[in-house]
């Protein structure tokens, strides 16, 4: 049975390297003309089968099955059926007309607020066309959700509004629009959808608290504030002393060295730029609660408006989220994009360090059941210059201070509680 085989196949292609010398000529010529007629009737009935539903795909396979039963039998029944088949997916095309000079805009005002406060939105839609647009679907995506709009018959120039309410009770980023409007005849044959307007973004601040002023940071700058550390070499002058071997010779004040005989050199105060940053633990295991992961994140903005509010520059990083030397409410953007995501702190830290490597303060907020070598580990990613603070959100637990040494540890049960506990913490 193989040798037969074998030698079928020889024959076989024998005979094809025979034709194919003769038709290769004609294939050339064909060939593009198969392709140009393809593109064309993918042109052509592409949109036309992208509109047709279940429905009508179905309407359309029960005619075709009528009429061949027709034709080999001889039914008039099936005759008649196959005709109003076709009747329907005729008298249904006139539905898909029209809308093509229909804009639709979204308009929400303010595009920032904080959790809780109440945001209405505007849709509104306009015949820019010449002929009337009769009534069709408005679709709007509100973050997770759709709102369907019913869109009343509209003569050349008019124009139609609705409002509807954009839901604020959760922390994050809430997606709206862009609209899209829906066309099909009443059965269900057809439905053509096509997106007009763009996109809006909503950003849902989470809450936050007043605070006290956090104090100078830690970091030397030319623009930085006055600190009462002493030192040796900086813009704000303080006083002078009595040279002691060692001590740059630039800075030897010599009039007062001549005046009284001994040499003096100057002292500054050290100039300080602060700046803070936040870094929230994104592993939802570390926190006993999703709302004390909400608590983490007010805090965070609330020490990142208090910073702002002082002239800080600020830092947020969480999970693949990460922000820096933003200012005003943008700078809370990142706190709305955050989401819960299985990242390390320790690495989120390092990325900090490598992002602010002028931080002068470091908070670390995390739940309950974070490790604390962890914590001391992503404390350690900065400098040894770098204040380090921890802020632990346990809702079952009562506000309470743990000095590690190196590493000073707060909790909380409650967003309110941060001002009085963060007065004790930083006097």
């Amino acid at each position: 049975m193989a040798r037969v085989r074998g030698g079928f196949s020889r024959r076989t292609s024998a005979v094809r390297e025979r034709l194919r010398g003769p038709l290769r000529p004609i294939v050339a010529r064909v060939a593009p003309g198969a392709v140009a007629v393809r593109r064309v009737s993918a042109r052509l009935l592409g949109p036309l089968v992208a509109v047709v539903t279940r429905l009508g795909w179905a309407v359309l396979a029960l005619g075709l099955i009528a009429w061949i039963v027709a034709w080999q039998l001889g039914w008039v029944e099936m005759a008649v059926f196959a005709a109003a088949c076709g009747l329907i997916l005729l008298a249904a095309l006139p539905f898909l007309v029209g809308g093509s000079n229909l804009t639709v805009s979204t308009t929400v005002d303010p595009q920032r607020v904080t959790v809780g406060e109440a945001l209405v939105g505007e849709l509104s839609a306009e015949n820019h066309s010449k002929l009337p647009a009769h009534s069709m679907q408005l679709d709007l995506p509100v973050g997770a959700a759709s709102l369907i709009f019913d869109l009343p018959p509209l003569l050349p120039g008019k124009s139609h509004s609705e409002l509807f309410v954009v839901p604020t009770e959760r922390r994050g980023v809430i997606v709206v629009g862009p609209p899209r409007t829906t066309l099909g005849d009443p059965v269900g044959i057809y439905r053509r959808e096509a997106s007009r307007g763009d996109l809006v973004e909503i950003f849902v601040h989470p809450k936050v608290t007043p605070l006290e002023p956090l104090g100078a940071g830690l970091i030397r700058d030319l623009e930085g504030n006055s600190s009462q550390h002493v030192s040796m070499s900086d813009l704000t002058f303080h006083a002078l002393r009595e040279y002691v071997p060692g001590d740059d010779l630039r800075h030897v004040h010599w009039r007062s060295t001549a005046r009284h005989g001994k040499l003096l050199v100057r002292q500054y105060l050290d100039t300080r730029r602060s700046h803070l940053t936040a870094i929230v633990d994104s592993n939802a295991e570390s926190y006993r609660s999703e709302s004390d992961y909400e608590t983490a994140m007010s805090v965070a903005a609330s020490l990142l408006v208090r910073a702002l509010q002082d002239g800080y520059d600020v830092s947020f990083l969480s999970g693949d989220v990460a922000m820096s030397k933003a200012v005003g409410r943008p700078a809370l953007d990142a706190c709305s994009r955050a989401t819960a995501m299985s990242a390390s702190i320790v690495d989120v830290a390092s990325r900090g360090a490598q992002l602010a490597p002028e931080t002068s303060l470091v908070v670390l907020l995390t739940g309950p059941h974070a490790n604390f070598l962890s914590l001391q580990r992503a404390a350690t990613q900065f400098s040894v210059e770098v204040g380090r603070l921890a802020i632990r959100a346990d809702s079952q637990v009562a506000p309470g201070i743990r000095n590690t040494g190196d590493l000073l540890v707060l909790s909380l049960a409650e967003l309110s509680e941060l001002p009085s506990i963060l007065k004790v913490a930083l006097p």
